[in-house]
């Protein structure tokens, strides 16, 4: 007796428990499916965002040529990263996320950072003179925070090169653009701290600094004190004079998908020469937002604009280009162009938003900086 109850319990409760089970497999695809929860976690507004920016982007791309990487932060968070077109035209080999670009003159953010990196660990100041570094340099009155804001007065080195660097087949470095100034004394555009005027040669000089303070080369001072730290394992500098391969880099063309040049300026850096990825300049931004490893206090000064008669809202401070207009949301930015490339970095400090666009098609890639604001 007891045996048979004991079974018919032990039958019933088997029987519930299949039952359950049969009964939640349909409930739990209904409320708890996979969609369901990523549903949940996706922001609306992010998607409608990201929706957007895609139409934009695929747009430019389809109508107008535009080729390259795009990315689009806010907070630390990546609303919008694609790709679009080829690294290599010939090849047909597409850009990837991990596609290295030149970005040009936004390498001289990264150069400032450098400065000031030295600057904390207590190896410069910014009141120094050139010729602390360079006792025979003959362009007196110059520190380096005039090279940091474009004070300096002296020539472009793009064009007294043309005419004075006899050897165009081999590259130019950065002493030898020293060494010409040294020799040749080619005439300075302004009196020091007179006038505001971008030019290369300043960022070009400040490279050779930190060369001359830390014994390594630009590219391995960069590489051992900010690259690597940051994770940046998809940047390098690249340098013409000491030249070292790296997979996965886009060709820079320009009109009719014509190669650019390897030009004997390549050799070069500081004022250009970084290599890197759309995720590895949010590295970057991050590392801003973080004060790490160049300290907020210091990052400060850089995005303070330095100059008085120059626009509130088209300034620059230590490599970067400012608009304070609205003070609850300063944007710095950099953007660059150089044989073939394009490059975009923008960054608004009040709502923490990020824009970063790299192109190897120079002339199908013009954007302007208010409208990709105005996109995001």
């Amino acid at each position: 007796m007891f045996y048979k109850i004991s079974f018919t319990v032990v039958l019933v409760i088997v029987l519930i428990s299949l039952f359950f089970v049969k009964s939640e497999q349909p409930s739990r695809k209904i409320s708890f499916s996979l969609s369901d929860t990523i549903k949940i976690k996706i922001n609306p507004e992010h998607v409608k965002k990201s929706k957007r920016l895609h139409k934009y982007f695929n747009k430019r791309h389809n109508k107008n040529g535009f080729n390259g990487a795009v990315l689009f932060a806010e907070k630390g968070e990546v609303i919008y990263k694609n790709t679009f077109g080829y690294l290599n035209f010939k090849t047909k080999k597409k850009i990837k996320l991990n596609t290295k670009f030149q970005i040009a003159s936004v390498s001289k953010p990264f150069t400032s950072y450098a400065i000031m990196l030295l600057k904390q660990e207590g190896e410069l100041n910014y009141e120094d003179s050139i010729q602390q570094y360079f006792p025979k340099f003959p362009y007196k009155g110059i520190t380096i925070r005039l090279l940091l804001i474009h004070k300096s007065g002296l020539p472009e080195y793009f064009y007294f090169a043309d005419k004075l660097w006899k050897y165009k087949k081999k590259p130019i470095t950065n002493n030898d653009v020293i060494n010409l100034m040294i020799e040749q004394q080619p005439q300075r555009y302004y009196l020091p701290n007179k006038k505001y005027n971008y030019i290369n040669t300043n960022y070009c000089l400040l490279a050779a600094i930190v060369e001359k303070i830390t014994g390594d080369t630009f590219e391995e001072f960069m590489h051992e004190e900010i690259f690597e730290p940051l994770e940046m394992n998809n940047t390098f500098i690249y340098n013409k004079s000491r030249d070292s391969k790296h997979e996965n880099v886009a060709i820079g063309y320009i009109k009719r998908r014509r190669r650019a040049e390897d030009s004997y300026l390549n050799g070069v850096v500081g004022d250009k020469g970084v290599y890197t990825t759309v995720e590895d300049l949010l590295k970057f931004d991050r590392a801003l937002y973080n004060g790490e490893p160049v300290e907020k206090e210091i990052l400060e000064e850089a995005f303070k604009p330095a100059h008085k008669r120059l626009y509130i809202n088209d300034n620059y401070g230590f490599g970067w280009r400012i608009n304070a207009a609205d003070s609850t949301n300063k944007i710095v930015y950099h953007t660059g162009w150089w044989k073939g490339f394009r490059s975009y970095f923008i960054r608004e400090l009040g709502k923490k938003k990020t824009i970063i666009i790299l192109s190897n098609i120079s002339n199908r890639s013009v954007f302007g900086t208010r409208e990709l604001i105005k996109l995001f």
